[in-house]
């Protein structure tokens, strides 16, 4: 297990409850790209730009993207070499929720997120919101 890795993925994950727009920024890659896949087959591809404008549209609104990531594990990290990939479970609306981030590595650190792939139950609340 990648210490390191499951270290950044912490700070990563407070920032996203503190609504800090900054950090969240700073630790997306240019390049970001959030590919989503739900049972169903159905997928979606988002960028920064997309997911920035949403976590700045919920700020703006009062809101948060969670309460707590107490229910958070990490069961899977793996070198590869310039990026380093980390498995992320937890559980939203009594359903299990498998993530995979691929984060760019510079020095045998990770800098920021190139790409997470979410494998959800239901994706259709997504495309509605994007068309």
């Amino acid at each position: 297990m990648n210490q390191t890795l499951v270290d950044s993925m912490w700070t990563y994950l407070k920032a996203g409850l503190a609504m800090d727009i900054d950090a969240l920024d700073r630790l997306y890659d240019p390049e970001f790209e959030n590919v989503r896949v739900d049972q169903a087959g159905q997928t979606i591809t988002l960028t920064k730009d997309q997911f920035m404008a949403r976590f700045r549209e919920l700020r703006e609104q009062g809101q948060r993207i969670g309460e707590s990531v107490d229910d958070v594990t990490f069961p899977a990290t793996t070198d590869l070499g310039d990026q380093a990939a980390i498995v992320m479970r937890r559980v939203k609306d009594g359903e299990p929720v498998l993530y995979t981030f691929i984060w760019r590595v510079q020095d045998g650190r990770p800098t920021t997120i190139l790409r997470e792939v979410t494998f959800d139950r239901d994706i259709s609340y997504l495309l509605r919101l994007t068309r």
